[in-house]
């Protein structure tokens, strides 16, 4: 996982060509043009969704994990905590292979503070807990680009 802001977002440049993709659209795009749903950036290689939602207290939360994709957090308003441990330690529960989502069950091994500035990278070994209220709960505006792993 890596933990960023957008003024160091561009040293992780190198990883693959999809994550170049990725950094060279969100250091380049005014992120508040995108449209709720899905925004095509490269086809299936990188796309982005756009939502919104109100954050939960932690035991309403749920985890979730990917195999084809890594995620890049972007919280354009609002604030969250995103939960992160290694899928190693987690126990696998559902799988949708059409949308690439795995659910688990487990423990939280770090939180991150998000807000406006801040990215978080999640690989498909990163299975994490979003919308999390970090202090009660507040509507979050959020990308989340999909990167093909």
């Amino acid at each position: 996982m890596i933990y960023t802001t957008f003024d160091r977002l561009s040293r992780y440049r190198g990883i693959s060509a999809p994550l170049d993709t990725a950094i060279d659209y969100l250091l380049k795009a005014d992120l508040s043009q995108l449209t709720p749903g899905r925004n095509e950036v490269d086809g299936e290689n990188v796309y982005i969704n756009r939502f919104g939602y109100t954050t939960l207290p932690e035991e309403e939360a749920a985890w979730e994990g990917h195999v084809q994709y890594a995620d890049i957090h972007v919280v354009l308003s609002g604030e969250e905590r995103i939960g992160v441990s290694d899928v190693a330690r987690l126990t696998p529960t559902t799988q949708d292979p059409a949308s690439d989502f795995v659910g688990f069950e487990g423990p939280v091994d770090t939180w991150f503070s998000m807000a406006p500035g801040t990215l978080l990278i999640v690989f498909p070994e990163d299975v994490h807990m979003v919308k999390v209220q970090r202090q009660g709960p507040v509507q979050v505006e959020k990308a989340v680009v999909k990167v093909l792993a």
